[in-house]
């Protein structure tokens, strides 16, 4: 396998790996309720409780908040189900470097400057809404998971790039 297959083969990898993701991420978004009522459940028959009761009273907390917008005002859970739209959008944009990495960096870039952004919304909204700050520290991971992926595509491309562009330089110009 030569080296421009073999970067990327790498990079279609990685970025089926991050979309995956991302994917994953958005559809959680979708069935909220029933997901908190699942993870009480099963946090509490691993006897989460009395381990880490800090978890348990905030999934609780979020379980009954969301079980009362649920029952009372169940179009504010729209906001999440567009959450949960804009993140399969946002998967669909990352086939643009899976089918051409070099012309479409920028799409990669974009994701990373969105993942660093991650950590400024959740410094500034996390307390605002009354978010404990280790579950803030949770929310922050998502950036800095998100971006070390997208950071090793990156570095791909530019391999990628680098093994193309002497190609297209030794063409004379006319």
């Amino acid at each position: 396998m030569s080296d421009r297959a073999a970067l990327l083969r790498g990079i279609r990898v990685w970025l089926v790996v991050f979309v995956v993701c991302l994917v994953l991420s958005g559809a959680t978004a979708f069935p909220l309720v029933h997901e908190l009522r699942w993870t009480e459940g099963g946090l509490r028959a691993l006897s989460v409780p009395e381990l880490l009761p800090g978890l348990m009273d905030w999934i609780t907390r979020v379980r009954e908040g969301l079980d009362a917008v649920d029952a009372d005002y169940p179009f504010v859970l729209y906001g999440t189900d567009w959450l949960a739209f804009a993140h399969l959008v946002i998967a669909v944009v990352f086939y643009g470097p899976y089918r051409d990495p070099v012309r479409n960096i920028w799409v990669v870039e974009f994701g990373m400057i969105a993942c660093a952004g991650i950590i400024p919304l959740a410094l500034v909204c996390g307390p605002v809404r009354g978010i404990p700050l280790w579950w803030t520290l949770i929310d922050m991971s998502f950036g800095v998971f998100g971006v070390l992926p997208l950071y090793v595509v990156r570095k791909k491309i530019k391999r990628l790039e680098a093994l193309t562009t002497p190609a297209a330089a030794a063409v004379p110009a006319g």
